[in-house]
């Protein structure tokens, strides 16, 4: 086993057991403890574990990353496919809003080869995706960065937003309620939603259907502002009813 996977490994039983000691990674290991002693005191300086007496604990930014990988993989497939549909409606040229979020984050990621494109969000995971991308203008908005996630909030992101007339918004929702109404867990991020449909002509929000019919904590309006909904085809024709009845159009796609 490498370093390289004994260090990986090392972090995958912290996320399951939230403290680890010495002696019992050397046994695991068939290593020195003064090998795992190293590989802690790397960890530590990385920012991942938290060095205690005999051993180490899960550190807050471990925690974290776990957290936002383990989002991203929910429902992978149908994510990428709402994300490549949603790149179908963005021609080289726009300027458009990308929401934060885990589907929104795959959409970036197909836009990285566009052309003339200004992308501006208050994501720091889709910054930096985009980062490098040299026929993108990203503009990450200022904020209040969101304790556990990637995310910039406030009211500096809100009248940063108002700087700006984006042709699109492209927007995420943790729950979609068979009415229409659009959920955020969190208000802050709530409240920079509602904002962002006001700076863009158009607004499209990609959600997959196991958001759909969940209802969270806070409502920043509904499908009725949206000019589509992009979402997967694993709904029902009653739940598609229902939200026909609040939403302009829905446009289905398929994954596999």
């Amino acid at each position: 086993i490498s370093v390289l996977q004994r260090r990986q490994r090392i972090t995958e039983i912290l996320r399951k057991n939230q403290e680890v000691n010495i002696p019992e990674l050397a046994h695991l290991f068939d290593s020195s403890e003064m090998t795992i002693r190293r590989d802690l005191d790397f960890l530590a300086e990385q920012g991942f574990v938290r060095r205690i007496h005999g051993g180490a604990a899960v550190a807050e930014r471990m925690e974290f990353q776990f957290d936002f990988v383990e989002r991203r993989s929910r429902n992978h497939k149908a994510k990428q496919a709402i994300a490549a549909e949603a790149a179908k409606l963005i021609q080289p040229g726009q300027r458009i809003i990308l929401d934060t979020g885990t589907t929104t984050l795959e959409l970036a990621i197909l836009l990285k080869n566009y052309d003339g494109l200004t992308v501006i969000t208050p994501s720091l995971a889709v910054a930096s995706v985009l980062q490098f991308s040299s026929g993108i203008q990203t503009i990450l908005l200022g904020g209040v960065i969101c304790k556990g996630s990637p995310d910039l909030t406030g009211v500096v992101t809100e009248r940063v937003l108002d700087m700006f007339m984006v042709d699109s918004v492209f927007q995420g929702a943790d729950g979609i309620g068979l009415t229409g109404e659009l959920f955020n867990s969190d208000i802050r991020i709530a409240q920079v939603d509602a904002k962002m449909r006001q700076r863009a002509k158009k607004t499209y929000i990609l959600c997959d259907s196991s958001k759909i019919g969940k209802l969270e904590f806070a409502s920043n309006g509904s499908l009725r502002e949206a000019n589509a909904l992009i979402t997967d085809n694993a709904l029902s024709e009653d739940i598609l009813k229902s939200l026909r009845k609040s939403c302009k159009e829905i446009i289905l796609c398929s994954f596999h």
